[in-house]
């Protein structure tokens, strides 16, 4: 059996310490290893519990890039992408390896980012918790234990909840700190327990790289039909990505983040990072067997001491309970975490005005123009300080980690979606009769109905209208979904009300847009939403 220490160990990075070092533990291990030291407890029927403390979600003000000659003029620079001076991150960096050398554990991985063999990066990842090890070790791409030997990693990650930052030390806003160097290939993770800011790291450092090799990156999840047509649902946290892509007919490629080649969609990743609060056995069967499968992560989540019962439900730890999982626990999955080339696009959006329709039929130009607009709903929990959900508009469907200027990653999907004549589509999974507070969810009964009539083809034979105030088309009845849900003026006891508040989401995406008009074609432009005064009701 191949050894699972790789030749090139902490000291080819620069790394002198005098910890016990465990090198690509695997599952079982792990779990001995976190609850040995109190990190995690053991539920019922073999997940793994654990709590990340104050940070539930993303610290996305933590995030710093370093600006320096490799980056000055790649990255889009602004409220988004930070900068940090090369002499702070010199110094963070020091401190790190120093906090490094005092720990008496550490646990290290070495994993890809990456499923397409000639489009994937190789990342060593070191932790201080042996959950956080377990954690990336599921979420990323497992080398072949052949491989682990001779692994040679291109970045390197290093995470230390107990770090703590130094603002005027290290330029930062606070103590919690997520620092990028593309000049060093490292990343630094300290001050926060939540795992999710590993895989995000990852998912950025791809969205970096990979333009520049012609490879669209895409903050979404992926799946592959009988008929052996993938398709593509972006979306941010919140909006449906994993449970829509969780369809048990159809293939899992991957659930988040994915790269689409001349060849192939694949994934970034090799697990699974789904929300558990008020997940139903009923709605998400898929997921919701993984809440009862050794080797799955469950973080935030309420459990009874004495029984080791999960109340998915007690959102008082967080409404950001999540599970991490290998994605072969959801049976339908990809064997090889990729796919042929897309025939649809989805566009998710949780809306919170109640304007938009459950689905909408999108031109080329329209899909480039909802893609760089990205609206949706930010929900709760998804990141520090967000109680309930607030209208946002998040270029690319995932401007936190998009380092580059959110037109090049329009213009490659413009281009793939051209080359391969793909079908694009809006769909609405926030509020319908109302906007937030008076409305409802849309029921995800007729969502999925909407989502198979349309990757299924039907739905290209419908009746259309045309909105008045997107200009996108609408199908106006589609077999087993209530026609009435289709036209959401219909659905709004006061209609003066919905014109006025689409009147308004309509200004927001215009002026939202503003900042993109100039990097981008007239065809786009005009794709462009026009405010309409009424609607005959």
């Amino acid at each position: 059996m191949a050894p699972r220490m790789p030749v090139k160990g902490l000291s080819s990075l620069g790394i002198a310490t005098d910890a016990t070092l465990h090198w690509n533990l695997i599952t079982a291990p792990l779990y001995e290893h976190a609850i040995r030291r109190g990190e995690g407890r053991l539920a019922k029927h073999g997940p793994l519990v654990v709590a990340t403390g104050k940070h539930t979600g993303r610290s996305a003000q933590d995030k710093f890039i370093v600006r320096d000659a490799e980056t000055e003029n790649t990255i889009w620079w602004g409220k988004t992408n930070k900068g940090m001076s090369p002499e702070h991150f010199a110094a963070l960096k020091a401190d790190f390896l120093a906090a490094l050398g005092e720990r008496d554990e550490l646990f290290a991985q070495d994993l890809y980012g990456g499923s397409q063999p000639e489009h994937r990066v190789r990342v060593r990842v070191i932790n201080e918790l042996a959950w956080h090890s377990l954690f990336i070790r599921t979420m990323l791409v497992r080398p072949e234990e052949s491989e682990l030997a001779g692994f040679d990693p291109e970045y390197t990650i290093i995470d230390l909840p107990s770090f703590r930052a130094d603002p005027a030390r290290h330029g930062t806003r606070g103590e919690t700190v997520i620092a990028v160097s593309f000049t060093d290939k490292l990343i630094l993770i300290g001050g926060t327990a939540y795992a999710g800011e590993m895989k995000k790291s990852v998912f950025g450092l791809l969205n970096y790289k990979l333009p520049a090799e012609g490879i669209m990156p895409m903050h979404c999840s992926a799946n592959i039909g009988p008929r052996g047509d993938t398709a593509v649902f972006f979306g941010l946290s919140g909006t449906g990505k994993t449970t829509l892509s969780a369809d048990a007919s159809r293939t899992l490629i991957g659930d988040d983040e994915h790269g689409w080649s001349d060849t192939a969609v694949f994934n970034f990743e090799g697990g699974c990072y789904a929300k558990m609060i008020r997940l139903s056995e009923e709605a998400e069967p898929e997921i919701f067997a993984t809440t009862r499968r050794f080797g799955t992560v469950l973080e935030n989540v309420v459990m009874n001491p004495d029984t080791r019962e999960l109340d998915l439900d007690d959102a008082s730890l967080a409404e950001n309970s999540r599970g991490s999982y290998p994605i072969d626990f959801i049976p339908n999955a990809s064997a090889h975490n990729m796919g042929p080339v897309p025939k649809n696009v989805v566009m998710l959006t949780a809306d919170a005005y109640g304007v938009l329709p459950p689905i909408a039929k999108l031109t080329p130009d329209q899909a480039m123009y909802h893609f760089l607009s990205g609206y949706t709903a930010r929900v709760a929990g998804t990141e520090m300080g967000v109680t309930e959900p607030e209208a946002t508009f998040s270029t690319c469907f995932g401007a936190p980690f998009m380092p580059r200027h959110p037109s090049v990653y329009g213009n490659l999907l413009k281009e793939r979606i051209a080359q391969g004549g793909v079908s694009c589509w809006l769909v609405n999974t926030g509020w319908t009769g109302g906007k937030y507070g008076v409305g409802s969810r849309m029921p995800i009964k007729a969502t999925r109905a909407l989502l198979n009539a349309a990757l299924d083809g039907s739905l290209n034979d419908a009746e259309f209208r045309t909105d008045p105030n997107f200009g996108f088309k609408v199908p106006v009845a589609v077999p087993g979904v209530d026609s009435a849900i289709l036209d959401p003026r219909r659905t709004w006891a006061n209609k003066e009300e919905y014109d006025a508040t689409a009147a308004a989401l309509v200004d927001q995406f215009v002026a939202n847009f503003a900042q993109f008009a100039d990097a981008v074609d007239e065809g786009v432009r005009q794709a462009a939403p026009q405010a309409s005064s009424a609607e005959t009701a």
